[in-house]
């Protein structure tokens, strides 16, 4: 197991390593920079003052120049510091990430908490009115933008009943209670539409070991309906479940920036939308690096799963 947790995070290093290349330029690539964002439409900043700030940036050196520079400063643990503020972007990512990671596990926490009863239910009484409604709500989770729910969950929840604020976010720490309100909507936007996916996979997986023949030979040993579905078939069907959950995460994790937008989250998401809108090259690199290493991690604690839900699955 140990030397299996090593290859694969040894194999992690090239696509770290491509992550940051393709972020950086792609960055660059961007028309205009950090100093045509702060000058704005001022008419009355020369040249010689543009190129001055570019060489306080460090814009003037050559790409290749400029990746070495930040990519040392990232093996020795320091992602830069943001050049509109001055502050440190591992600083900003360490308030920023536990907004978003509540945010992730919420949503994950609705999904599971609707899909899998859900996706039960349909397996077992394939045909039947739960299998349509749980066919046409995966349909509706799959095809419906993230954003448009959010919405209408706005206009609602909030808006409609009053039951729920539209926007805004209270800490943790400062209140739980108002902050576990606030996390309502998005945490429903974002696990409504990962149900949707969680639902057809999980009814699909299902519906294979239900046919089965160690199912077969459990219901003939006499166990209850109950001890069959539960401990027997939907253990062994929630390993491709687990898969899906292991890749939603890892992009839930950076790719709820409509959501953080939405709803004016101050998570990693929103961080590096703003980053990218004002050209601050080294808040862009550090957040998509930051999110590409918590998403390996999340790969690979996933891959460590398997053996626990089926212990035939071993590591080598």
């Amino acid at each position: 197991m140990v030397g299996y947790i090593v290859n694969r995070l040894l194999a992690a290093i090239p696509t770290l390593l491509g992550v940051a290349v393709i972020t950086f330029l792609l960055m660059r690539a961007v028309p205009g920079d950090v100093v045509t964002s702060l000058v704005g439409l001022e008419a009355n900043v020369s040249p010689e003052r543009m190129a001055e700030l570019r060489r306080l940036f460090g814009l003037d050196l050559p790409l290749h120049v400029q990746f070495g520079q930040w990519l040392g400063a990232v093996l020795q643990g320091d992602l830069g510091s943001s050049l509109r503020t001055g502050r440190e972007v591992a600083q900003d990512l360490a308030l920023r990430f536990p907004v978003t990671l509540q945010l992730t596990l919420m949503g994950l926490f609705t999904a599971l908490l609707i899909a899998v009863p859900l996706g039960v239910l349909a397996a077992i009484r394939r045909g039947g009115f739960v299998d349509y409604f749980a066919s046409l709500f995966a349909i509706l989770g799959l095809s419906v933008p993230g954003f448009f729910l959010a919405l209408l969950l706005i206009l609602l929840f909030a808006l409609a009943l009053g039951w729920l604020p539209p926007a805004g976010f209270v800490p943790l720490a400062e209140n739980p209670g108002e902050n576990f309100r606030h996390m309502i909507l998005p945490a429903l936007s974002l696990g409504l539409i990962l149900a949707g996916a969680v639902t057809r996979i999980l009814r699909s997986s299902m519906l294979e070991v239900l046919s089965r023949d160690y199912i077969r030979t459990a219901r003939a040993k006499g166990l209850s309906e109950r001890v069959v579905i539960f401990r027997h078939a939907l253990r062994n069907a929630l390993i491709p479940v687990v898969t899906v959950i292991g890749i939603q995460f890892g992009s839930l994790l950076g790719g709820a920036v409509i959501i953080e937008q939405v709803f004016s989250l101050p998570g990693v998401g929103r961080f590096a939308l703003e980053g990218i809108n004002l050209r601050d090259y080294p808040v862009v690199q550090g957040t998509v690096l930051f999110v590409a290493s918590a998403a390996v991690l999340v790969n690979l604690l996933v891959d460590l799963l398997y053996s626990l839900i089926d212990p035939r699955i071993r590591y080598e």
